[in-house]
């Protein structure tokens, strides 16, 4: 039953947060997440000591059965959302200036998104996938309309309406797959493609591959990303930075690396260019704003083409870069916004240009936003490096020298931007020289959240090897790594 947790606990938390009174929310809220982080690391343990965990709902005999798996890289995703559920909940009680508004319906949306993104990690069916890719959407677009206010409201239809186009094309290619296998179950599914004609088969899974590339924010189609992100509330932020496009790369993952192994060579090549330019785009349009939540939003498309170029290598040791940088991305990322958030608590802005001061007034803040800065630049000995590392070293020893002169190129971009925000946030005075830096109460849980997650950020980078054994393993594991 444990590969069922990652859907049941959310899913039981949200509807406990709907019935109970207003003043147990919080406490049902956190006490399902810490029950659920539980879980998470039981689920690792036990795929970690035993090998893959199966469930068939029903009893039904495959392929026919609704079948859940958990294997090494759907447990460690799991832990992470898990992880990162507990982390906004705590940095919640700490009441910073841009905590999520205390509404009714947000509880039960953030474990409702949780439960979606679980349940995507351990489903061994294509169109159930599809199905908690739209469980996770509904509760995104809840959480995006939060407060109701004009902005909210058009971040809210630009989310939907650029996501909604890869709902349907997702849609279409699950029903074009059946059509043309009559399987829905992934290793049914897999083995039945094989048996296609490659002029029926290339279509299918470019058409698949699309709709992945959508909900992963890649290039051309990370608008919706950009364009709705700096709306939402820090909290909720880091939790979408850490879940949202990382459900469209694993789906990615699992599909080319595992259930459709071999994929067509043709599929790489593309996914390859198309990563490269995210990584370009992204990292330009960090360099132009100066909006701290819309720089760290166009980041987050580079640092989504950096994964993408890692899966486009098509390879053991690719699918494990991948996957490192699926892990350092969520929890680095999710972390520079909360710093962010602390930023706006103590200058009252998020724009760099009505801000600084930071590095007399909050000592430790500049250094922690130091260490997370040099971590998504790549510098040594940090998570980034050595994600970075190993994208770059599979680029090379397969020859794609482009491919890894663009991921330095764009780290040399990264570390510009980091620059602008160190130097205009934390070096130069304050425009306003009365400002003062406001008294710290109610945070400690805050400084909690974001402490754990710096803590564990630097342990990956100062001791990285039994993370990189793990994804070894975990890339090793799929049927791509054969």
């Amino acid at each position: 039953m444990l590969v069922l947790t990652p859907l049941l606990i959310p899913l039981a938390t949200a509807l406990l947060c709907l019935l109970v009174p207003p003043g147990w929310q919080q406490r049902v809220s956190l006490a399902g997440a810490l029950l659920l982080l539980l879980c998470a690391l039981a689920l690792a343990g036990q795929v970690v000591g035993n090998g893959p965990l199966t469930v068939v709902a029903g009893g039904w005999p495959l392929p026919f059965g609704i079948e859940f798996a958990a294997d090494r890289l759907s447990a460690a995703l799991v832990l992470i959302a898990a992880l990162m559920l507990n982390v906004v909940l705590l940095w919640q009680v700490g009441g910073s200036a841009d905590a999520a508004p205390a509404a009714a319906t947000l509880q039960p949306l953030l474990h409702g998104l949780v439960a979606g993104a679980g349940a995507a990690f351990v489903t061994a069916d294509l169109f159930n996938l599809y199905v908690w890719f739209e469980l996770t959407l509904i509760c995104a677009l809840g959480l995006l309309a939060l407060g109701g206010g004009l902005r909210q409201l058009d971040a809210t239809l630009k989310y939907f309406v650029l996501n909604v186009v890869g709902t349907l094309l997702l849609l279409a290619a699950v029903a074009l797959l059946y059509a043309a296998t009559g399987q829905l179950n992934f290793h049914a599914l897999g083995a039945a493609t094989a048996q296609l004609p490659a002029s029926i088969a290339l279509p299918l899974l470019t058409l698949l591959s699309l709709a992945f590339l959508i909900k992963a924010a890649a290039f051309p189609f990370f608008a919706w990303l950009p364009a709705s992100y700096h709306s939402l509330p820090a909290p909720v932020l880091a939790l979408f930075s850490a879940l949202l496009a990382k459900i469209g790369i694993y789906a990615l993952i699992r599909c080319l690396s595992d259930v459709f192994h071999p994929a067509p060579e043709l599929l790489f090549t593309v996914l390859g260019w198309i990563a490269v330019l995210s990584m370009i785009s992204g990292a330009l349009g960090a360099a132009y704003h100066w909006d701290l939540r819309r720089i760290l939003a166009f980041h987050s498309i580079s640092q989504i083409g950096y994964i993408l170029l890692a899966i486009a290598l098509a390879s053991p040791a690719g699918d494990a870069a991948a996957i490192l940088f699926i892990l350092h991305h969520s929890l680095v990322k999710a972390a520079l916004i909360l710093t962010a958030a602390l930023i706006f608590h103590a200058c009252g802005h998020y724009d760099l240009r009505r801000i600084g001061g930071l590095y007399a007034g909050r000592p430790w803040l500049s250094l922690v936003f130091l260490l997370l800065a040099l971590s998504l630049v790549g510098i040594p000995p940090s998570s980034g490096f050595w994600s970075k590392f190993l994208v770059v070293r599979q680029s090379l020893v397969q020859g794609e020298y482009l491919w890894a002169a663009a991921a330095l190129g764009v780290g040399a971009v990264t570390l510009y931007s980091m620059l602008k925000i160190w130097l205009e946030a934390f070096w130069k005075p304050h425009p306003d020289e009365s400002w003062q830096a406001p008294a710290r109460h109610r945070l400690l849980p805050a400084h909690a959240a974001l402490g754990g997650l710096v803590v564990l950020i630097l342990s990956f980078g100062l001791l990285p090897e039994s993370l990189i054994a793990y994804v070894m393993a975990t890339a090793d594991s799929l049927r791509g790594g054969s």
